[in-house]
């Protein structure tokens, strides 16, 4: 019994001691202070320093010719002939439609004839005044005869001259009804046919002819967007500021940039009450004759900042309508920092609030990080004037 007894206690101690053998080689159990430093987080962190961007704005636009015109008619009548075809080359002065024109020149030749009838009575009048004079004279006839008869050759006269006017007014409306194309350029569609009755007051025009030697491209900007682009070129005047502007590229709804460069030339004289937006307009060369008005696209103005603060978008995280970075404090502990965003460079952010020089913020790794976390910084990492001339 006492040997059954000793083994069941040698036993005993057996278990406890594999026990706690096991517990101490549980996971995370018994580790050093060194052994904990090593979960603290390496990321690579960058001084900010102030440098130069080149920053490429892109505006949407819609394409105009030199002359955009629209040919409407100026008399009514049926649509007697369409003269020319759609996508036409035209010159100026080339007829382009032709209204039916009996009415019109029976009229004229009615007026015509009125005016000759009045001419003659006014011939007449002048001969009857004339007779008068030397009976006048000779005091054969009272003065006042005379007087009315020159009375009579003046009234004959002024019917002479409004039968004239009317005359000349229906020779207008009868050269109407051939409608020429004011400009040199080319037609645009053509909605109406042979036999459509048209009508001076009607809203749609008969087409369009457009001269497409130079093109415009028409944007906007905001208030906001205007202010940037007078402090952002060089000039004491807006048309020094223009012209300070560098060549301009337009790319195309396709995605293809048009060879020919363009050149800023004007900005209106006010803003749009409704929209808030300043219009701008650029003009580009059409030699080759591939633009039409009508198109869209987009320009690209270039602008050179200097004494900026540069990020790159990849160490910025978006929260609702802020952009924010990580910023390192003393102790390396971090903490988010909200930032004004004033444009792009490249793969950057242009800062203008939110961070000044000798500032240290985290570029990677940030996506989780919570404020008053201690990170181990890496040295070695990309400056931002680096980066701006890799944008570059």
């Amino acid at each position: 019994m006492n040997n059954i007894l000793a083994l069941r206690n040698r036993f005993s101690r057996l278990a406890i001691g594999g026990l706690l053998s096991s517990f101490l080689l549980l996971p995370g159990c018994g580790k050093k202070p060194d052994e904990q430093k090593q979960m603290t987080p390496a990321l690579p962190v960058m001084k900010v320093q102030l440098s130069s961007a080149a920053v490429s704005s892109e505006y949407s636009v819609r394409l105009e010719g030199l002359a955009d015109a629209e040919i409407r008619p100026q008399v009514d009548g049926m649509l007697q002939a369409i003269l020319v075809r759609e996508g036409e080359k035209v010159k100026k002065g080339q007829p382009l439609f032709r209204i039916d024109d009996s009415v019109y020149r029976e009229q004229y030749n009615t007026l015509l004839a009125a005016q000759r009838a009045a001419e003659a009575q006014a011939a007449v009048a002048k001969v009857n005044a004339e007779k008068l004079v030397p009976l006048v004279e000779n005091k054969v006839v009272a003065p006042v005869q005379l007087t009315t008869a020159k009375a009579q050759e003046q009234a004959a006269r002024a019917q002479a001259a409004q039968a004239a006017a009317a005359a000349r007014s229906a020779a207008i409306n009868l050269d109407y009804t051939v409608i020429k194309a004011p400009v040199a350029g080319y037609i645009g569609r053509i909605p109406f046919r042979q036999g459509n009755l048209l009508t001076r007051n009607q809203s749609a025009a008969l087409t369009t002819l457009s001269d497409v030697g130079r093109m415009y491209a028409v944007f906007s900007i905001s208030e906001a967007g205007f202010a940037t682009f007078k402090k952002v070129y060089p000039g004491a005047t807006l048309q020094q500021k223009i012209d300070a502007v560098p060549p301009v590229k337009l790319t195309l709804s396709d995605g293809t940039v048009y060879q020919h460069e363009g050149k800023l030339e004007s900005i209106s004289g006010d803003f749009d009450a409704s929209t808030g937006s300043i219009g701008l307009r650029v003009s580009f060369p059409n030699p080759e004759k591939l633009l039409r008005s009508g198109n869209s696209g987009k320009v690209s103005l270039l602008s050179n900042y200097e004494n900026v603060i540069l990020v790159p978008q990849a160490a910025t995280v978006e929260l609702q309508d802020k952009v924010m970075v990580v910023l390192l404090t003393p102790g390396n502990k971090v903490m988010k920092q909200v930032i004004t965003v004033a444009g792009r460079s490249g793969q950057n952010y242009i800062v203008s609030e939110g961070l000044k020089p000798g500032d240290v913020i985290v570029t990677a790794g940030i996506e989780k990080l919570q404020d008053g976390t201690v990170i181990k910084p890496m040295a070695g990492a990309a400056s931002s004037s680096s980066q701006t001339r890799n944008a570059r």
